[in-house]
């Protein structure tokens, strides 16, 4: 193994936002005045840097050229990195909003990705809540209308969160986090957002920001949603304990909690991005380590093969953990190999196909 190929820490990338506070310097330990208003902390992303090591400097975009498949695996190095990670402090409501999926953007934005996304909970003060999609089935004409006449946000589906939950958003989701949360993003590569209402807020040159109503009656789903919260997973694999939050074509994540003695991560042919909870980790590799702080985040190369993960601080230590899957069935045959019942893997993954539509509501079954 040479000496460029090891766990990559990740200078973030901070966005101010008129809806940000002031909790990714204070709590999170993210550079930056604790007086500015920031809302994004881009935590994996194709133009972040490298922090550690001999490839300190170089961006994720570099290190695809570079390195290629020993960083990438199977995914083709010469397109952008497939996931973007971000921590995100609302402390006011974001806008109301929905992403397209891959073909729109293609189609009409010349874009390669669409924008489906997850979202883990870290904080929810008071009676914080999230705005997920419809109350009713409605039909574009009806969304038209209520846009014009400020009432769309009677048919919103208001859904109160707490920290440790995990919300689905496929691509077309009406969407808006509400203020009062704090949470950990996992999306594909894109920033296409269409902004529907926001609130009659000034954006920071006083005048009221962009919307795109047109084209986010394109790509919204109008029947009324289907899901809220998903039901986590939970098994050990290898000394960890861990839960399966998320599973999409695109990429499936987890909640890792390891302690002093350590768990073993398989990366299944392909990179994996990992952010730190509370607690300090160690991050240990064949040729080394490195010393992950709390909130920090690390790509981690394909060619690693394996990692060991050990709380050095305390008792026990968490991370999520997100990646590409290898294909169709390596979540079945991860939670195979961990004796998870066929019967509970298939009700786990099948909340996400239903959340998807009734296109890609069927189950594959997994055939070992």
């Amino acid at each position: 193994m040479t000496d460029t190929i090891y766990p990559f820490l990740l200078e973030p990338r901070l966005a101010a936002a008129i809806w940000g506070g002031d909790a990714l310097v204070r709590r999170f330990h993210k550079p930056g005045s604790p007086e500015a208003t920031l809302g994004e902390a881009w935590e994996c992303w194709d133009a972040n840097r490298v922090v550690n090591g001999p490839l300190a400097g170089k961006s994720i975009a570099q290190l695809r050229a570079e390195l290629g498949s020993r960083l990438m695996g199977t995914l083709d190095p010469a397109e952008i990195f497939p996931l973007l990670t971000k921590i995100i402090d609302a402390r006011l409501s974001l806008s109301v909003q929905v992403h397209p999926d891959d073909a729109y953007a293609q189609r009409v934005e010349r874009r390669q990705n669409g924008k489906t996304e997850c979202w883990y909970i870290l904080e929810a003060h008071g009676d914080a809540a999230l705005y997920l999609g419809w109350t009713r089935d409605t039909d574009r004409a009806e969304y038209e209308r209520r846009v014009a006449d400020g009432s769309l946000g009677e048919l919103l589906r208001r859904v109160p969160v707490e920290a440790g939950e995990t919300f689905y958003l496929p691509a077309g989701t009406l969407h808006a986090i509400g203020g009062g949360i704090v949470l950990f993003e996992t999306q594909q590569a894109s920033d296409l957002t269409y902004r529907i209402f926001d609130w009659n807020r000034a954006g920071a040159d006083g005048r009221p920001r962009e919307l795109h109503v047109r084209k986010a009656g394109d790509v919204l789903d109008y029947r009324a949603a289907r899901f809220a919260q998903m039901v986590p997973l939970a098994y050990e694999l290898d000394d960890a304990q861990r839960t399966a939050l998320t599973s999409d074509p695109r990429f499936w994540v987890e909640r890792i909690e390891v302690d002093r003695a350590g768990g073993e991560i398989a990366l299944e042919g392909m990179p994996m991005t990992a952010t730190a909870l509370g607690e300090p980790l160690r991050i240990g590799y064949d040729g080394g380590g490195v010393a992950l702080e709390p909130f920090q985040s690390v790509l981690v190369p394909a060619a690693l093969g394996r990692i060991r993960v050990a709380a050095v601080a305390s008792a026990e230590a968490g991370l999520l953990a997100a990646a590409p899957p290898a294909d169709d069935d390596a979540l079945h045959r991860r939670f195979a190999s961990a004796g998870v019942s066929a019967e509970r893997s298939g009700a786990f993954l099948a909340q996400f196909a239903t959340a998807r539509g009734p296109q890609r509501a069927a189950v594959k079954p997994f055939a070992p």
